[in-house]
Parts: C-alpha cells; sequence; structure tokens
C-alpha cells in the first residue's frame, strides 16, 4: 500500500514544484517589464510607412515638435518679469539710524548739516528705487532680464533693471550725486555703506505663480487633426509634416494609455504574454528534457538565464541605459550549449528574445539580429575546451551582427549615406563582452553545480597530482585507464555523446586501486599473486574496494559529481567474477553471500557511463587474449557486450540498440589496430 501511495502523491508535488517555478519566473520577468504606454507602429522621416493604411480614429491635436516648442518658450520667458518686494522699513529703518549717528560723532565729520540732508535726500532716492542683493542683480544681469514686477503693498509696478541698484552701485552713486557741492573724500569717512541694505525681496510664489500662468497659455499645437482623416498610406514616404503627425498621434495613444484602466489591461497583457512563452519553454522540457527537472542545476541555469537576460534588457530600457545591442544574448546559448546541448540552447534563446523584443521599438530587427547571432553562436561552438575556440565564436557572432544588419538596412534605407553607423560599434562592444563567457563559466560550475570541458580538459592533463601519483604507483591500471579513453572517446564520438567527459571518467575511473595496486594483475610484477593467500571472500572484498576507495580519493581531490559518477557506475551491480565462479566451483549445491561478491555502485544512467562500462570490460578482457585475430576480437567484444546488457546494465540508461552496435564496431576496430600483427625485420647476411 505505501508503495502505491508514494506513486499517487509525487506526481501532486512534481506539479506543485513546477507550478512554483512558473509563477515565480512569471512574476519576476512581468515585474521589471516597463509599463508605460506603446505606439504600435515604427517609423522614420524619408523612409516608407511600412504597414497599411492609416486612419485618425479620433480627434487630436498637432503637436508642435520639441525645438520649436523650446525656441519659442524661451522667446517668451525672454520677456517674463520676476516679482520682488519692496521692504520699505529698510529705507526708513536707515535714514532713522543715520539721523542718530550724526547726533552722536558725524556732526564732528561733516562740515555743516546740508550734508546730513544731502545724504537722507539720496538715501531716500535709492530706496525708493529699489536695492538688490548683489546676488540677485547678477543673476537678472545674467538672464538679461529687462525689468522686474515691484509689489508696493497689493499693488505691482514693472521697473527697468537700469533703474534699480546693488549695494556697490548704491555707494557709489551717494559719493558721486554732487561732487561739485559734497565733496567724495568728506562722504567716505561717514561708512555711508552701513546705511545701504537691499530692501527688494524675490517673491517666489508669485513668480512661479506668473511663470506657469504665462506657460498656460502657450499654445502646443499648430492644428488639428479629425476623426476619420486619412494621415498615411502604405508605400508612402513619412515627409516631416507627416512625421508631426504621426508622433502627434504617438503621444496622444500615449496619454490615453495612461489610465487606471489602460495600465491594468497592459500589465494583464504582459503577463498572458510572458506566461505564454515561458509555459511552451517548460512544455519542451517536459517534452524532451525532462531529466533536467531531476537535475536542480539544470532547470535552475535555465530560467536562472531567462530572468536575468529579461530583467536587464527591460531595465536598460525603462531607464535608457546604454543599448541593448550591447548586451551579449549569445552568451546565453553558449552556456546552455557548453553545459547542456544544442537543441535547449536555442529554445532558450528564442524564449528570451521573443520576452525581451516587447520592451523595444524596433522588435522584428531586435529578434532578426539576435536568433541569427544566436544560432551562429551554438553552431561554432560545439565543445568549448581552449580559449581560441571563443575568440573564433566571437569573431563569427560580431560578422554575423554586421552582415544581417547591413542587410537589413539596405532593404529599408535608399540613402547609403544615412547607414547607422554607430549600430556597428555596438555589435563590436558585443562581441568583446561575449569573450568573458570563459571566466563566467568557472563561476556558472560552481554555483549550478555543472562540469565544462574546460575544467575536464584540465583534469584529464596526466600531469595532474592524482594522475601522476596514478602512473607512479599503478603504471599497469594508468596504462589500462589511458588505453580505455582512447577506446571510450572514439566510440562517444561515433555516436553523439560527449567524448571529452568520457576521456576525463576513463582516467579517473579505477584510481581507487593505487591503494591497493598489487591487488590487481595488471600491476603484479614477476607472477606474485597475494590473492593465493586469501579466501575468495576476501579477495572480492578487496577488489570491489577501490570502487569506494576511489570515491574517497575524488572526494578528497574534490573532483566533480559527474566523475564520481564514473568511478561509482563503470562496474554497475555487476559482481566479481573471477572470485564468485571459482567459489561457486568449489561449493556446488551452495549459495554464497551474494553481496560478498557484487560491487557497490549503480548502473550506468547516461550514454557516457555505459560507454566507459563498456570499453572498461573489453579493454581488460583482450589483454587475456590467447592470439590476436579478427575473428577472436570481434567474439570477444560481442561476448562482453552482449552478456553485459543481458544483465540489465543499461535498462535505466539512454542508450539504443543503435548505439550499441556502433560501440561493438568503434571497439573491434580499434582493437585491432592496437594489436595488430607486426612484419618481422630481415637479419642482415655476413
Amino acid at each position: 500500500m505505501g508503495y502505491f501511495k508514494e506513486k499517487k502523491e509525487f506526481p501532486y508535488r512534481e506539479w506543485l514544484y513546477r507550478a512554483c517555478i512558473f509563477i515565480s519566473v512569471v512574476a519576476v520577468i512581468v515585474y521589471f517589464l516597463p509599463r508605460d504606454g506603446k505606439f504600435n507602429y515604427q517609423f522614420d522621416i524619408d523612409k516608407p510607412w511600412k504597414y497599411g493604411q492609416l486612419m485618425a480614429t479620433f480627434d487630436f491635436p498637432i503637436y508642435k515638435s520639441d525645438e520649436v516648442v523650446k525656441q519659442e518658450q524661451d522667446s517668451l520667458m525672454a520677456s517674463f518679469r520676476p516679482y520682488y518686494r519692496l521692504e520699505k522699513k529698510v529705507g526708513s529703518q536707515a535714514i532713522e539710524r543715520l539721523r542718530k549717528d550724526y547726533q552722536g560723532h558725524l556732526r564732528e565729520v561733516l562740515p555743516s548739516a546740508d550734508y546730513l540732508k544731502f545724504i537722507e535726500r539720496e538715501l531716500g532716492k535709492i530706496y525708493r528705487s529699489g536695492i538688490l542683493p548683489t546676488e540677485g542683480m547678477a543673476e537678472l544681469q545674467k538672464d538679461s532680464t529687462p525689468g522686474i514686477m515691484l509689489v508696493d503693498d497689493k499693488l505691482a509696478v514693472q521697473r527697468n533693471v537700469s533703474t534699480l541698484y546693488s549695494v556697490k552701485e548704491a555707494y557709489s552713486h551717494l559719493l558721486t550725486a554732487d561732487t561739485l557741492h559734497y565733496r567724495p573724500y568728506i562722504l567716505r569717512q561717514c561708512a555711508l555703506n552701513e546705511y545701504l541694505s537691499p530692501n527688494l525681496a524675490y517673491d517666489s510664489e508669485r513668480t512661479e505663480k506668473a511663470r506657469k500662468e504665462m506657460l498656460s497659455n502657450y499654445s502646443w499645437a499648430k492644428g488639428l487633426v479629425v476623426s476619420g482623416q486619412k494621415i498615411i498610406d502604405r508605400g508612402e514616404i513619412v515627409t516631416p509634416e507627416t512625421y508631426s503627425i504621426l508622433e502627434s498621434l504617438r503621444k496622444e495613444s500615449i496619454q490615453r494609455s495612461e489610465s487606471i484602466g489602460q495600465k491594468r489591461l497592459m500589465l494583464g497583457g504582459q503577463i498572458l504574454y510572458v506566461s505564454l512563452f515561458i509555459f511552451c519553454f517548460m512544455l519542451y522540457i517536459d517534452l524532451y528534457r525532462k531529466d533536467y527537472y531531476n537535475r536542480k542545476g539544470s532547470h535552475a541555469l535555465l530560467f536562472s538565464l531567462i530572468m536575468f537576460y529579461c530583467v536587464v534588457t527591460a531595465l536598460m530600457v525603462a531607464n535608457n541605459v546604454f543599448n541593448v545591442y550591447i548586451l551579449p544574448y549569445a552568451m546565453l546559448p553558449v552556456i546552455i550549449r557548453v553545459f547542456l546541448d544544442s537543441r535547449t540552447a536555442f529554445m532558450t534563446l528564442l524564449t528570451t528574445v521573443l520576452i525581451c523584443s516587447i520592451c523595444l521599438r524596433y522588435p522584428y530587427e531586435f529578434i532578426l539580429l539576435q536568433l541569427t547571432a544566436g544560432l551562429v553562436a551554438i553552431y561554432s561552438l560545439r565543445e568549448l575546451s581552449q580559449r581560441s575556440e571563443l575568440f573564433r565564436t566571437a569573431f563569427l557572432v560580431l560578422i554575423t551582427y554586421a552582415a544581417v544588419y547591413f542587410a537589413f538596412e539596405l532593404i529599408t534605407e535608399n540613402d547609403l549615406s544615412k547607414l547607422n553607423g554607430s549600430m556597428y560599434i555596438y555589435f563590436i562592444i558585443n562581441s568583446i563582452l561575449l569573450l568573458f563567457t570563459y571566466p563566467l563559466l568557472f563561476l556558472l560550475e560552481k554555483t549550478f553545480g555543472f562540469t565544462s570541458n574546460v575544467t575536464l580538459v584540465e583534469l584529464s592533463n596526466i600531469n595532474t597530482p592524482l594522475l601522476r601519483r596514478m602512473s607512479e604507483t599503478a603504471p599497469g591500471t594508468f596504462q589500462h585507464s589511458m588505453q580505455m579513453a582512447n577506446l571510450a572517446a572514439e566510440a562517444a564520438n561515433r555516436i553523439g555523446a560527449k567524448s571529452q567527459l568520457v576521456r576525463t571518467g576513463a582516467l579517473y575511473h579505477d584510481i581507487g586501486k593505487m591503494e591497493n595496486a598489487v591487488f590487481f594483475t595488471e600491476n603484479q610484477l614477476g607472477g606474485v599473486n597475494p590473492h593465493k593467500q586469501m579466501s575468495y571472500e576476501q579477495s572480492a572484498q578487496i577488489v570491489i574496494s577501490h570502487v569506494t576507495e576511489g570515491i574517497r580519493l575524488a572526494e578528497k581531490h574534490n573532483l566533480p559529481q559527474v566523475i564520481k559518477d564514473f568511478i561509482v557506475t563503470h562496474h554497475g551491480r555487476g559482481k566479481t567474477k573471477y572470485f564468485y565462479i571459482s567459489w561457486k566451483n568449489e561449493h556446488p549445491g551452495e549459495e554464497p553471500d551474494e553481496e560478498l561478491f557484487t560491487y557497490p555502485g549503480s548502473n550506468p544512467f547516461t550514454k557516457e557511463q555505459a560507454i566507459l562500462m563498456m570499453a572498461d570490460a573489453v579493454e581488460a578482457a583482450s589483454r587475456s587474449l590467447q592470439e590476436y585475430t579478427e575473428e577472436s576480437i570481434g567474439n570477444l567484444v560481442e561476448k562482453i557486450i552482449d552478456a553485459q546488457v543481458a544483465d540489465g546494465f543499461f535498462k535505466t540508461c539512454p542508450i539504443t540498440f543503435k548505439d550499441i552496435a556502433t560501440v561493438k564496431g568503434v571497439f573491434k576496430e580499434k582493437l585491432k589496430m592496437i594489436y595488430h600483427t607486426r612484419i618481422s625485420y630481415p637479419e642482415l647476411k655476413k
């Protein structure tokens, strides 16, 4: 009953898990998508109208261009006069302070009372005209403001700036107003600047209100289009006048879409649009790559990359940061091709580009460029194992971008002088950024638990500490592993499996034999066999231990999980047949403890592991052949691999009978080349 209950609950958990992924991905992407109003047509001056006949469906004004608006508003603001309040108390208080100082100490400085009356009279004139702060006067002169509106109580009168004083100008006026009767050097002794203070205060509230009122009366339109009026027809050239009408229609359409109801409709449309593509992508995975759901790193990488590119594109468009064409979209299929497969790489690129396209003004051009560049990247970079391969891919992507865009421009433009050169600069930057895929792969490996070909190539270097130690302590096993690596890699190439992966796995699959190297026949010298002094059970356990010891060494040296899987599966759940059969022959009618003779690993679950298991058994057995003929080698390969198939080692592995037949053919061919008969050299007759 427990078995059936588990089978019933599992699909429920699986679908709930996928639903959570779906909702999370859609929510993140839609949250960052821009929701400002969009116009459904793309157009430019002197280019043909690509759509059908366009008719006005509502009345709308023909707005002036931004340049005309700015010019007319600047002209309008040139005659604008800011408002200043007249502070009467400042002047009266200054004159009162002058009179008190005259009674105190100025009486001794001034020759007569006429000087006092002169100063009072001139101060009155200056304060009635108005004294501005030095900064205020500089600001008015800088803006070439002709005058101000002087607010005296509730009355506002115009004053020219030329009639106003700054503190410095007022002081100079006092000294030079009547030099014939009043000596300047005497006036300087009175410290007249102490009686000069600004009495005009800037009225920001009145000024801003008057400015808004002036601009509100400004006409933004230069005409009107009525409902039902024809605007443009297919094939017609967009003239500056038509462009102005189309721009006005675009602005009016955006304004009408900014209502709450329109924004909700737009949000609903974005949710539906993104949901459809994410659903189709998940449907593809479910139909063709279902195992990716079982490997958390796989689906985490796929959906993380989709979200990253969609969010970055949305932010760049919404905030007008750089240009989206500098973003290396070809990096996405390259990463997925390296870690997963080509078909998934293209489907991920297609999903991402179609979602990103709704953010852009020219989506068709964007889709065309990114898909062609992505396809070239997938085709040119089958397995990334050398830096030069990435440079070649970046160059090909650059050429593809430039060629496709140039062709597109030739179709849409009628003048070569109008080609957009800046786009080619963006393509160059894009290709340079694509080169950063190489260091980025290392971070993605550690984050999502993948192993790239770059890492596999590094691990397959026989000068690594682990392989160098094996060549010294277990030279026979090392040679066996090298031979196996060549056999397995060639077979993997023939059936479309990952050759570099199986080659590296072959080099490390027997590292556990280093701990007890002498117990394995390929490392025994002089015919000394320690198994002769042991029971069959003990011998079997020592041989079996090379799997567990291999896992221990792999963990100690931080080998990737895919390499550990080869160590675990290269014998599967098979038996140490030599000791198992020997025990049964000596104990007829008795049944042994099966577990004592059975390897602890699991059976192969990938093509590469299956190839390695076959290559391991065939290469080891080939060393025991009495003679190396085409017939003996062929019979050996058929016998061993057929026995593995009969024992059910490949039941959970996605390898076909056709693949197995191809692998057999490769092994026969390679073994014949390895063990071919050499001609004997003749001796020189004396």
